[in-house]
């Protein structure tokens, strides 16, 4: 974790010109993780310090903050201090309901939704490199969306509004996604999802799927081979862009996943062919 942390620090201090405003932006994924993962800790009863072993300081929420969010006995303190800072709203609006049912599932939507929304913003903002970065944006926006169609597949007994999972900005819109989630059939479901993405790499995979029993992680693992696949294209194409940049970040991410993974699966004794279905390569 802190390995992470430390290359994606670099990564922002050596981004040049406007490349470093749009890595900042992308790395404040991290903050929505971070506070989850504190939130969430404090509620199990974890010791701070094991909760800090798997925090990512890479946002603008820097070691020094979330030192004092982990110092805070309660939540509703940590929500508190987190006053100024652009996930507040959300935090304030959602997290009452989030305490109540003992759930932070709908909140944590709520935040990447609005983070996708405050990102999207700075993509169409006109500075010179955006549409490099705008373009990335909506391929994630796509594969995320793709992915939780697939785990609805799975999870038919979620109460929570499919509508409410939806990431606005992509290719799809929430009628197309409501629509797609509809469909029973999976051939159907499939040959569906190749109409509304026009991607060859995501209609390789797709008609791969059709006919196929596969762990909703191997698909989720095969959709984020496409998404790196992609992005490694859009680096070939715009090799002084944003994009060799985001491929770096996302490809040292699942360095460390994959680690991460092979470490407590073996710990666990998992046979090595489950430990490999987690494995993104």
């Amino acid at each position: 974790s802190w390995n992470l942390a430390k290359e994606y620090q670099k990564s922002q201090e050596i981004a040049p010109g406007t490349l470093k405003g749009f890595t900042h932006a992308y790395l404040r994924r991290w903050d929505i993780q971070n506070v989850l993962t504190i939130l969430r800790g404090k509620v199990q009863g974890e010791k701070p310090g094991k909760i800090k072993e798997i925090l990512i300081p890479a946002g603008s929420l820097d070691k020094v903050v979330l030192d004092r969010l982990l110092s805070e006995e309660s939540n509703d303190r940590i929500i508190e201090l987190l006053k100024g800072h652009r996930m507040f709203p959300v935090l304030a609006r959602e997290f009452p309901a989030a305490k109540e049912s003992g759930s932070f599932s709908h909140m944590e939507n709520e935040l990447y939704k609005q983070f996708y929304y405050e990102i999207l913003a700075d993509a169409k903002a006109g500075i010179k490199g955006a549409s490099a970065f705008l373009s990335y944006i909506q391929l994630e926006i796509d594969i995320k969306n793709a992915k939780t169609l697939f785990r609805l597949r799975v999870d038919a007994q979620t109460d929570e509004d499919v509508r409410d999972m939806f990431v606005a900005g992509g290719t799809l819109s929430v009628t197309d996604f409501t629509s797609l989630d509809s469909i029973r059939d999976t051939n159907e479901f499939i040959e569906q999802l190749k109409v509304n993405f026009r991607n060859d790499s995501l209609h390789a995979l797709l008609d791969e799927l059709k006919g196929q029993k596969g762990s909703l992680s191997d698909i989720e693992v095969r959709l984020t081979r496409v998404q790196l696949e992609q992005m490694e294209k859009m680096s070939k194409r715009n090799p002084f862009s944003i994009h060799p940049i985001l491929v770096y970040l996302e490809k040292k991410k699942y360095e460390v996943f994959n680690l991460r993974a092979l470490a407590r699966g073996k710990e666990s004794r998992l046979p090595s062919e489950k430990i490999a279905e987690y494995l993104v390569m």
